[in-house]
């Protein structure tokens, strides 16, 4: 299965190859989506093999359910990527995987309804609450944060570089007429940036898109649960298991390649020392170079033009000296 419900998944191919996927083992798509990764890597396991599936986002996981639930090599659990060890030790105390998946950010069924709030591009309430209903919305920001919060989301998530303007007239604005539409944002966002592209601002890009990032990635403390999802991956991924991450913006892409430069390196303290003890030793080989779409994907799905996939591999203990 290549395609759920016309969800067409990113770098497919070029996933399936890193996962370097064994018919017997273990793998987790730690963000389910809508199933398209899941159901490919599926398709290369024998009846031995097995697949968890974690989204934190109640429509996938109902999804995950009609589409998986029947095939006993899948377990399916309703939780953020953060919670993967947990989510692993109920189906088994201490499981390793063979190969983790995390494909990153706002899945394009979430763009595509306009009632979860994460689009610029048509109207509905100000969510983008990925867990429906938990936490403060993005209307809720907005319409509550200070100035300066504002504007601190907005350059650190967003990498506004008009973020104190933008701020500045959400707070004007929202004195008189609270924000509650994603549009009625949008709209006041395109005002108030109006021209920006000609004192050297990406003209191919609507003036809300870093805005609208910034807010995403607030609401649902996005980097804080890479963090904590990066280093849980590390601690269960077995001997030779592999982590491919796709990223689709900056900041996300950065932590990873961070992440995966630092434990694939031994540690600094101990640099020119004849004999490094194991707890230092590097954890990861870095596979191959980051890879993007083609052409030929990108024509076929935009989505593609920003998605970058990087890829590591867990040493066998010992062989990391």
């Amino acid at each position: 299965m290549n395609d759920t419900a016309g969800h067409t998944p990113v770098l497919l191919p070029q996933v399936l190859e890193a996962l370097n996927i064994r018919g017997s083992g273990t793998y987790l798509d730690a963000t389910f989506g809508r199933g398209g990764h899941a159901g490919a890597i599926l398709q290369n396991l024998i009846a031995s093999g097995r697949l968890l599936c974690l989204d934190r986002d109640s429509t996938a996981i109902a999804d995950a359910r009609a589409n998986f639930a029947a095939d006993s090599r899948v377990t399916i659990f309703l939780a953020a990527f953060s919670e993967l060890e947990s989510c692993a030790d109920r189906l088994e105390p201490g499981l390793q995987f063979d190969g983790i998946l995390f494909d990153l950010g706002v899945s394009s069924p979430q763009l595509d309804d306009a009632e979860r709030g994460f689009s610029f591009m048509q109207d509905g309430p100000l969510d983008m609450r990925m867990s429906a209903g938990e936490g403060a919305s993005a209307a809720d920001i907005v319409n509550g944060a200070p100035l300066d919060e504002l504007i601190r989301i907005f350059r650190e998530y967003g990498e506004e570089r008009l973020a104190p303007r933008i701020a500045r007239a959400i707070v004007k604005d929202r004195e008189s007429r609270p924000f509650e539409r994603t549009l009625q944002l949008a709209e006041m966002i395109a005002r108030v940036a109006r021209g920006g592209a000609a004192r050297g601002g990406p003209r191919h890009k609507h003036p809300a898109t870093r805005v609208f990032q910034a807010l995403r990635i607030h609401v649902n403390r996005e980097l804080d649960e890479l963090e904590t999802a990066l280093a849980a991956a590390l601690a269960r991924l077995a001997p030779r298991g592999r982590l491919a991450v796709i990223s689709f913006h900056s900041l996300e892409d950065r932590m990873v390649k961070q992440f995966m430069r630092r434990h694939s390196s031994p540690d600094p303290m101990y640099a020119g020392l004849p004999h490094i003890p194991a707890h230092a030793r590097p954890q990861l080989k870095l596979v191959g170079k980051p890879i993007q779409a083609d052409a030929g994907e990108t024509d076929r799905n935009p989505r593609a033009r920003s998605a970058r996939l990087r890829v590591a591999e867990r040493l066998d203990l010992g062989i990391a000296a």
